[in-house]
Order: structure tokens, then C-alpha cells, then sequence
């Protein structure tokens, strides 16, 4: 536990130092210079509960999961107002000042303005609060996930806490806010406006491209540290099927063997990237006495089919046995919270090494050689040199575009035009589209602009028919749905119009 609530800590920490927090500093600094505590406290609250609450609430009410980003902006523009024109605010102070019986602050404490920001300070949360996306595919919310939500957000308000109180120190000896505290209010007016349009219109987007987010790195290797160390290896449980084997496979029986629990599904471009190691170390080391499982615990519906990941499995040259794990039991018992994952069980039982999402091959390879070591495998063969392919540049993140992450009414069958432009690492739609859950279906003139940022572009369909891109080529869709690639070699900013066929189904968008 004491490990979980650091690794929550020092990630939001590192998190409120990268260029994500970029657009929320402004009201930081100059809201927070009378009222540090509230307007981080603010922030910290409502990012807390949105990230743990704010998808399983919207999808019970069936609301568009922009809701409550929505939600903040308008705070923001309304609070801005009432800073700048007084007579605005004290309207919109009236009703809670009646509730406490005394006269209206449109100053107030700043508690209001930081709930907003908190509302659009979300997508800060950051390869560490992974854990708190899987919420959306288990509807289960866990006492770590409340724990690590709660450190986080500590240490996310941590570096705020210091510029706000820093700014207002500043700003108390120099006497500034006693002499120009109507000039003052309007900057901080101002600023909750600004910041509310920089958000609504991603205006941060490009500055945060450029800035280096050089506290990436530190935040992957802190999920990573969440279970580094020395801990009993959990059994598999709630296995429907085992693939690649004549029997089912237990821990206790594979005493002795050392053992690599690797979590994936098959329609993950990240996953896929992974396997190419799985798949030689297997090779490689097996006669030494290592053994790789593959845990499939699915993410879309279609993932759920056993001959779907059989043919996939086969299709991407797993050879190493494979347990469906459709249920999450196995999942749930590691805590596992990423696809891909990879936990290196030793001779004895015990979790020596984990690994979460992509990367740290070589460190990852080096601690299983050791372990074969310990559990009495001589002569090892020469370490794999398998190329690292995870991307190391800023990535378009990854884009669902069923109604379940993407907002709007499933089951509804609508035209679309595409605007004057698409907006950074979004899409458009246009022709006739409907909207399901985890998917959209192509109508008639179905047609869809991305705009993205990586080397390559992939996309799981399902249904039949084919997508043609605007450089003529043609991708033919059929059988269950799968990853498709849809471009590679590209550097850097792209834009993709697509024409896709009727009856074609889209999932979501991966980029590498």
C-alpha cells in the first residue's frame, strides 16, 4: 500500500510539471495569488471524482462524454464574467449567498473556479491513472484505484499549490493586490475566459507539441514501479478456454519453471508491438525452462469470441499457450490495470519484474535470464536482439468512436458535413453514420477526416466492404473485426479523409 500511495504521489507530481498543466497555469498563477488553497483544492476535487466517476455517471445517464468537459469551459466563461463585470457576478452569486446567509463575493475563495479547471485538467491524468480507464471496461472501482486516484491527486496539487502560493506572496509584499484589487480581479476574469476558450478550441495543443514533454518517461517508469517488487504470483482464474495447449495450465504446477504472464488483446496496436519479444523469448528460452502465457483479457465485444482469438493468434504467429480470460478473473487477481502487460514470475512463485505498456525489453530479458539462472538453467543461449519499436515522439492519442467514449445516442442514424477544418488529433464525420456503443457503422457517402500526429495509422473494422484513403488506396474489410493498417512511413502531422463503404463498422483509431 505505502508503494502504491508514492508511485500515486510522485506521478502527480511529475504529471503537474509536464506541458499538459500548460493551459490551466494561467489561473493558477493569478486566481491562486489571493486564494492558493481553493483554487488547488478546487482542482484537485473535481479532477479527482471526474476521473473515477465521470464515465461510469455519464453512461448510466446515457450523456455524451464531453459533458462534463463542457461543463468546465462554461464554468470558467461564467466565472471569468462575473471577475469582470461586477454586477454579473454578484447575480451569480446571489443563490449561494442566500444559502449562507451573508452578502455576495464574486471573489469568493477560488473553490469554484478550481472545480472547473479540475473538469479540464482530466486528460492530464497520465499513463500511471491507466488504471482508472479499465473502470470503463470492468465497471468495477477498487480500493487501489481510490487510493491511487487520491495520491495523485496530492501530488498533482502539490507543484500548483507552491506557484499559487508563490505568486500570492509575491503579490502581499508588494502590496499589489491591496492598491490595484479591482485590476486584479479583472486579470483573474480574464484569465478563466482565455483559458476556457484555449481549451474549448485546443489553442495548447500546438505549444504542448513542441515543449518536451520530458516528465513522459518518469511517469511510465513510475506505473512501472507499482508492482517492482517481490510478490506471490497469483494463479490463473476464471479461464474459459486455453489456446496453444493440450491441457490447462496452474502456477503450482509450473513450480520450478520460470514464467511470463503477459496481458494483451489482439485488436492492440501496442500489444502488437510487444509480441515480437514474447514470441522470441519464447523460442529462445523455452529449452532453458521458460514458459510465456498469454492472458487475453478483451477490451471490445468482439474480442469475447475464443475463435476470433484464435484466428488472430494464429494470424500474428502465436505459438505460446493462451488463456481467455473474458471474465477479468485472472486480470482482477494480478490488479492489472494495462494492455500490454508483463509480469515475470520466478522459480518459486514470486513476481520479480513488471512490466507496463511498451518498452524495457532489455531490462525485462536481463532479470528472466537471471531468474532461469536461479531456478538451475545453465548455458543460457545469447540474449535476444529483437528491435524496440515503441514510439518515442508525441502520438495522437488513441481514438474511440463508439458513443461509449466518444458521446452521442447509440442506436442513432444521422447525417454529418464536415467543418472548415478538424481540429488537432480529432475527426469529422460526414455522409450517414450510426452510432453504437463501442463502434459506428457506414451509411450511405459515409466519409471521415482525421487529423493526427505519428508515423502510422491504424484502425479496427469489422463488417464488410472497404475504406478507400485519399491517396487511392483501398482496404478491403471482412471477416471479424481486426486491426487494419491504414498508413506507415509518415512523419509527423497528417491529415486522412477516408471514404468507407456501407455496413463497414469503426472502433478506434491507434497510432505508432
Amino acid at each position: 500500500m505505502s508503494t502504491l500511495l508514492l508511485v500515486g504521489v510522485l506521478a502527480g507530481i511529475v504529471t503537474s510539471l509536464s506541458p499538459c498543466v500548460l493551459p490551466v497555469l494561467p489561473v493558477v498563477l493569478t486566481a491562486g495569488a489571493r486564494r492558493p488553497w481553493g483554487v488547488v483544492g478546487g482542482l484537485v476535487t473535481s479532477f479527482s471524482l471526474t476521473t473515477l466517476f465521470g464515465s461510469l455517471v455519464l453512461e448510466a445517464l446515457h450523456l455524451p462524454g464531453e459533458l462534463l468537459r463542457d461543463a468546465g469551459i462554461a464554468a470558467l466563461v461564467l466565472l471569468g464574467i462575473g471577475l469582470i463585470v461586477p454586477r454579473a457576478g454578484q447575480l451569480l452569486e446571489r443563490p449561494f449567498a442566500r444559502l449562507r446567509g451573508r452578502a455576495a463575493e464574486p471573489g469568493g475563495n477560488g473553490f469554484a473556479a478550481g472545480l472547473a479547471l479540475g473538469l479540464v485538467y482530466v486528460p492530464c491524468a497520465g499513463p500511471v491513472l491507466a488504471t482508472i480507464a479499465v473502470v470503463g471496461s470492468t465497471h468495477q472501482i477498487g480500493f487501489d484505484a481510490l487510493l491511487l486516484t487520491a495520491a495523485f491527486g496530492v501530488g498533482t496539487g502539490i507543484p500548483l499549490l507552491v506557484l499559487a502560493a508563490s505568486g500570492g506572496a509575491l503579490a502581499r509584499r508588494a502590496s499589489f493586490l491591496r492598491k490595484h484589487a479591482r485590476r486584479v480581479r479583472v486579470i483573474t476574469g480574464a484569465a478563466l475566459v482565455v483559458v476556457a476558450a484555449v481549451t474549448a478550441f485546443d489553442l495548447a495543443a500546438p505549444l504542448q507539441r513542441i515543449v518536451p514533454d520530458y516528465t513522459a518517461t518518469t511517469q511510465q517508469a513510475l506505473g512501472e514501479k507499482q508492482l517492482d517488487q517481490l510478490t506471490h504470483a497469483p494463479d490463473f482464474t476464471g479461464v474459459t478456454q486455453w489456446l496453444n495447449t493440450d491441457k490447462p495450465l496452474s502456477l503450482p504446477e509450473l513450480r520450478g519453471k520460470v514464467v511470463v504472464v503477459s496481458f494483451w488483446t489482439y485488436s492492440c496496436i501496442n500489444c502488437q508491438r510487444a509480441l515480437p519479444h514474447l514470441k522470441q523469448w519464447y523460442d529462445t528460452y523455452r529449452g532453458s525452462g521458460l514458459v510465456v502465457v498469454g492472458v487475453h483479457t478483451p477490451e471490445f465485444a468482439f474480442e469475447h469470441d475464443p475463435g476470433n482469438v484464435a484466428d488472430q493468434a494464429k494470424a500474428l504467429g502465436v505459438t505460446y499457450p493462451v488463456a481467455i480470460d473474458n471474465d477479468y478473473a485472472t486480470w482482477n487477481a494480478y490488479s492489472n490495470n494495462y494492455w500490454p502487460a508483463a509480469y515475470l514470475v520466478d522459480g518459486t512463485g514470486q513476481i520479480r519484474r513488471s512490466i507496463f505498456g511498451e518498452g524495457h525489453y532489455a531490462e525485462f530479458e536481463q532479470q528472466l535470464r537471471q531468474a532461469l539462472g536461479d531456478a538451475g538453467a545453465h548455458s543460457l543461449p545469447k540474449p535476444t536482439d529483437v528491435p524496440d519499436t515503441t514510439p518515442t515522439t508525441s502520438l495522437t492519442p488513441e481514438t474511440y468512436l463508439g458513443t461509449e467514449h466518444a458521446g452521442g445516442t447509440a442506436g442513432q442514424t444521422r447525417g454529418y458535413s464536415f467543418p472548415a477544418e478538424v481540429s488537432p488529433d480529432t475527426f469529422s464525420l460526414a455522409g450517414t453514420w450510426t452510432s453504437e456503443k463501442e463502434y459506428l457503422t457506414a451509411g450511405p457517402d459515409a466519409r471521415l477526416r482525421l487529423d493526427f500526429h505519428a508515423m502510422s495509422v491504424h484502425w479496427v473494422l469489422g463488417g464488410s466492404g472497404t475504406v478507400t484513403l485519399d491517396n487511392g488506396t483501398t482496404i478491403a474489410v471482412s471477416g471479424a473485426p481486426k486491426l487494419y493498417t491504414l498508413l506507415t512511413g509518415h512523419s509527423g502531422h497528417g491529415v486522412l479523409t477516408m471514404t468507407v463503404s456501407a455496413g463497414v463498422q469503426a472502433y478506434a483509431f491507434t497510432f505508432g
